[in-house]
């Protein structure tokens, strides 16, 4: 895990190219050595999400708070805990 990941994670981010704004959901590293941060948009105004889109490391800016990963942590099974096998539980 990089350094910039445990800045990024769970804040309020922006695509310096694009203007996309959302939270800061993921990371991925290539193997080239490439770091992409998935960004989630927020509802909109009519109450539909966006989609998620993926920027490289260079165009994300923090802009601001967002939401801490402790305060969507759950404590059983679910969501990135949810593979077949745990089902079975």
């Amino acid at each position: 895990m990089s350094n910039r990941w445990k800045l990024l994670q769970g804040k309020e981010v922006k695509d310096k190219v694009t203007g996309f704004t959302g939270i800061c959901t993921g990371q991925t590293r290539w193997l080239y050595g490439c770091d992409q941060y998935c960004v989630i948009p927020k509802i909109d105004k009519d109450g539909k999400s966006g989609e998620m889109q993926w920027f490289d490391d260079g165009r994300i800016e923090i802009i601001g708070s967002g939401i801490s990963p402790k305060e969507v942590k759950v404590e059983k099974n679910g969501g990135c805990n949810d593979h077949p096998s745990n089902s079975r539980r």
